[in-house]
This record gives structure tokens, sequence and C-alpha cells, in this order.
């Protein structure tokens, strides 16, 4: 079948498809859906499949076979196209998430990390959650590998955190007694549906400094990103999304950095301090700063520069090749920067406040992804 409803999707359907189909039938919340197969579908059988849909708008994002792997995410590199409403906007947005397999950020990232490609991958048009919080769960920390559950949250729809716009809140809860750190971010901006469509607006400025999740929003989180890593047998990246009272999972893939470590490059504990932030990526590397405000900026990154700039998207993803670390003025632990670098293997510090203003471009600095640390070197 070229339609398939998303709680029937197998193997075929590509592995974020599985994987949302294996919670919705263990039970678990997760937004109705279906997945394209063949993006020469008639269009007829796309819209019928729509209207069976409750929301208001959807989500339509790749599925690709080799996306979701336990040894790489494609954080970023697929297409995703968010609050698509009338049927010609969810066919063109199928078409484009479809195709970005080909692209040549896409073949650039399977290349480095020695893929192997897919020209066109499977798509899921899935009812979109229009949060008033979301973010991004690992049941596991990536910075260490022990089994604390990092929480990363902010306000409006959850590509706030996941593109690393915002500093979200960070909340840890670990084991034996669930010890719960809360960590306040800045969320500055949110990203919301609204009839015109997408739409970012300033956050309140009290919102600013008030956490996204109660303690009973806590608890129901950690027990579902629990639920996930137990029904696949290792730990886990969720998406999670929460409207109206409701926790609703909208990817769960497993985490393909644990333990990451690094030879040192120094002590780092050594220099002026620049800037602190949130660590991100364990190790050290030494190297002159290059601050990258656009993409105008690409063709001054060198290798082992340390790439300093205001958050990255996918479109930034040629440049970790390059880097010999990032650091980032927003965005979280679970953010796409903080992700592909763990990937890539260079240390990242991310939610650096006013870096680009504390750091000089070129001069020779030390990051630290383990203490979240930039300082001077002597030139």
């Amino acid at each position: 079948m070229s339609v398939v409803p998303l709680i029937e999707a197998d193997a075929a359907c590509g592995r974020k498809a599985y994987a949302l189909a294996t919670l919705m039938r263990a039970g678990l919340p997760v937004p109705d859906g279906f997945v394209v197969t063949d993006p020469a579908t008639d269009p007829g059988r796309i819209s019928a499949s729509l209207r069976r849909l409750a929301a208001r708008a959807v989500a339509v994002r790749s599925s690709g076979r080799t996306e979701d792997s336990g040894t790489v995410s494609y954080a970023g590199q697929l297409e995703t196209v968010l609050g698509a409403r009338v049927v010609d906007d969810v066919l063109a947005a199928i078409g484009r998430c479809a195709a970005s397999a080909g692209t040549q950020r896409a073949r650039a990232y399977q290349t480095h990390l020695d893929l192997d490609g897919e020209a066109r991958v499977p798509v899921i048009v899935q009812e979109l959650v229009e949060a008033d919080h979301a973010g991004v769960l690992f049941t596991r920390d990536p910075r260490t590998g022990d089994d604390t559950v990092v929480i990363n949250a902010s306000w409006g729809l959850g590509e706030s955190v996941v593109s690393g716009t915002v500093v979200p809140d960070e909340v840890t809860v670990t084991p034996p007694a669930d010890t719960v750190r809360v960590t306040i971010g800045t969320k500055q901006t949110r990203l919301d549906l609204s009839d015109q469509g997408l739409v970012g607006s300033p956050v309140a400025e009290p919102d600013r400094v008030r956490g996204c999740l109660t303690v009973g929003g806590i608890e129901r989180l950690v027990a579902l990103g629990r639920r996930c890593e137990a029904l696949f047998g290792r730990p886990q990246d969720v998406e999670w999304a929460a409207a109206d009272g409701q926790i609703w999972l909208v990817q769960s893939r497993p985490i393909t950095t644990l333990q990451a470590s690094r030879t040192p490059a120094g002590d780092a504990g050594s220099g002026h301090v620049l800037a602190t932030g949130v660590p991100s990526s364990p190790g050290q590397a030494l190297g002159p700063a290059r601050l990258v405000r656009s993409v105008d900026g690409f063709s001054r990154v060198r290798r082992g520069d340390i790439l300093v700039c205001r958050t990255t998207d996918p479109a930034w993803t040629p440049l970790f090749r390059l880097a010999a670390g990032v650091v980032t003025e927003t965005g979280g632990i679970l953010s796409h920067a903080a992700i592909v670098a763990r990937e890539y293997g260079i240390p990242a510090v991310a939610g650096a406040r006013d870096a680009l203003r504390r750091i000089p471009d070129g001069s020779p600095i030390t990051i630290d992804g383990a203490r979240g640390t930039i300082t001077a070197r002597p030139s």
C-alpha cells in the first residue's frame, strides 16, 4: 500500500513511522496520522486520509529507512514541514520531505558518517499538537551515559527546543530517589500555530523565568520516557508536546551518543573565562574562535576553528566537519547543534549568552564541552 495508517506502519514505512506505530500499539499517547510510502500516490487517497484526521493542521516528516538508527539520528538533515492544512500544501510538503534524502546537505552527512543513502524516503503526515509547551527528553544523560533522565522544555511548539532558537528549561531526574534538579532557561521566543500559519512571538517577561513543567508534568514525562525505553530495550530520545493537560509523544528514537570521550586539549581551567553555557558535548578543543553570524560567513571557517554562532540549523552541518568545537548563544543539550556535535565527535557548549560579543574573532580559545566553559588562551 502507498498510504498506510500510522498505527499499521511496519519497517517498510521507515524507522520513525515504525517506532511511532509501536508506541501506538502499546497504548502510548501518539497523535494520529498516516504514512505515504510512495510520493507518486494518487492525491485523492491522501486527501481522503487527511480528512479523517481531527487536528486543524498537520506535521509532515520524513521517515527514512536509515534515519533514527542506533548509531545516527539524522538530526535535522531530512525535511520537516509543520502547520500544513489544505491538501495542496500537504502534497507539496510530502514531495519536499520525500526528496530531502537526496539533497546535498543529507548526502554530505551520509558521506561523513559512512552511511548508505536513499534517493527518496517514506513520509509521515500526523496531527499537529498545538502545544502549550513542548520539548525533548533523553532517558540517559548523553554527557555521562548514566541513567539520569534529561528534559528540555520551552513554551509553544517543540521546534524552538529542537532547533536551538531558545535556551530551554533543563530538568534532570536522577535515580534511585528520582532527585529532580531544574535549571530555568531564558525562553525569549515561542512558535505557535495561528490562522495565518506558524507564528513566532516574544514570550511574556514573567513566563521567561517561570518553569514550563509542574512537578506532576515532570513525573508523567519521566514515566513515559521510561516506558519508551522499556518498549524498545535501549535508551531513547523522545520528542513530546503538551496541550490542555495531555502529553503527546511525537518521536522516539535511540540515543546515538552516550559516554563520549575526548582527549583533553590541555587544562581548560587556566586562562580567562570568556563565556559559559550548557555543557552539551564532552571533550576539550583549542583553536581560533571563528564568529559566524549568517550563512554569508561560512567560507571563513577553516579546519580546526572553534565555530561561535547564535544557533545552527541543518544548513550549518557541513561546518561541523571542519570545526574543532562549537559554541552557540542559544539552545541546550538536546538541540540540533548539540546532537550533531556529539555525533561528529567534537565538544560543544550551548546557551552561552552573549558569546558573539564576549569572544573576539580569531582569538585562541579553549572550549570545554563537559564544563560548559570557553576560556581565552595565550596567543
